[in-house]
């Protein structure tokens, strides 16, 4: 059975692990991570190729004689967060940690090689891609624009994430959109600054701006369509001092999340228009910058041959369809979707089990997810290049 083979592995593969979350990279500084499995692929025998986009790694296997090539991409950075979780394989590096499991997805896709170089049970290449800077920077349009799909044509390509609350194991897919684009809107309000005892002599940009974010409200509720999901989050409000100042400007960092073209572009329009005629009515300016500070990234889209595998995988392993098949999109974004525009491919979600969300600072990889990882990602291997 393929989970006896990997349980072998896995107190190694746990050390490798709880190492590369010790020493946490982020933005194209994943060097060392970028050794660490470069080390691990050439000493199984891959076909090892550094240096795309800076840090990404591929690792190419091939056994027998089919043409048939698939990719599955793990992402390898982590978070400017503080680590809070008090383990003994913590963060060494203040205000960064693996707070969304990127390197529990990276030594998933170590513990597969593990498994296919011992194995081959299979027919065809598969290149096993690791990325950099998928929280911020597109790693994946880099590695795109670096020429991975052109070095490493594949039929198709493959990404999960892991997912704290849901049962370990669980397999959630769904064909067509499956992640959000993400959008981030800088807006500054300007008004007149003035003394807090003289309001009638000065523009107030706080109470412009407090109106917005309540206007700001109304685009999902009344502007979009129920059956087309949206998210519209203000998540800083910055402006002032002192409580008896009125300050000249206050600004908003909006974001917004779509997985339509059309529900995006209404959106960002119904922003600039708000904030515009919001700050007017109260006798300040709106200035809108959309991607302010942040990539924005587009919304994923599952491939239905794709989708229909993982289901079937996961289907064949024993899971419960009505609880394999996703209702609705992820409202997160993940720069995979780069990579989905290029390549037939699928995306899902694979339960971690309890434990603190994604991004927290007390979150910390299930792994147990080292057996079952890898696990699915072989079955899934084996069915898309089957032997004769």
């Amino acid at each position: 059975m393929i989970e006896d083979i990997l349980k072998k592995h896995l107190p190694e593969l746990s050390a490798i692990r709880r190492d590369i979350h010790a020493h946490p990279e982020m933005l194209f500084e994943e060097v060392r991570t970028a050794k660490v499995v470069a080390e691990e692929l050439s000493r199984l025998g891959f076909k090892v190729t550094t240096g795309i986009a800076r840090t990404g790694v591929v690792g190419t296997i091939s056994n027998g004689s089919s043409s048939r090539v698939i990719g599955i991409r793990a992402d390898m950075d982590a978070l400017p967060i503080q680590e809070q979780t008090n383990l003994p394989h913590a963060s060494k590096f203040a205000g960064k940690m693996h707070a969304c499991g990127h390197d529990g997805h990276t030594t998933m896709l170590l513990g597969l090689a593990r498994y296919l170089a011992e194995t081959r049970k299979f027919d065809g290449t598969v290149h096993l891609i690791f990325q950099p800077s998928e929280e911020d920077q597109g790693g994946a349009l880099r590695m795109i624009e670096d020429g991975l799909f052109k070095r490493f044509p594949c039929d198709s390509v493959y990404a999960l994430h892991n997912l704290p609350g849901e049962p370990l194991g669980q397999v959630l897919v769904r064909p067509g959109p499956i992640t959000a684009a993400v959008d981030i809107a800088g807006i500054t309000v300007r008004g007149v600054g003035g003394h807090g005892a003289l309001p009638q002599k000065a523009v107030d940009p706080i109470v412009a701006a407090s109106s917005l974010v309540m206007a700001l409200q109304s685009i999902v509720s009344r502007n979009i369509d129920p059956h087309d999901p949206a998210v519209l989050t203000v998540g800083a409000i910055n402006g002032g001092s002192m409580a008896t100042v009125i300050p000249e400007e206050v600004r908003l960092l909006v974001g917004i999340r779509t997985v339509t073209k059309p529900v995006r572009e209404q959106v960002l329009a119904r922003i600039r228009d708000l904030a515009t005629a919001h700050a007017k009515s109260f006798g300040c300016t709106a200035e809108i910058e959309i991607g302010h500070d942040s990539w924005s990234y587009p919304a994923g889209f599952n491939a239905a041959d794709e989708a229909a595998l993982v289901r079937e995988v996961a289907l064949s392993a024993g899971q419960d369809p009505a609880k394999v098949d996703l209702r609705g999109p992820f409202m997160f974004s993940e720069d995979f979707s780069y990579m989905q525009e290029v390549v037939p491919s699928c995306y899902f979600g694979l339960g971690a089990g309890p434990g603190p969300m994604l991004h927290d600072p007390g979150y910390d990889f299930n792994d147990a997810l080292l057996v079952t990882g890898p696990a699915f990602w072989a079955r899934l291997v084996e069915r898309a290049l089957p032997q004769a």
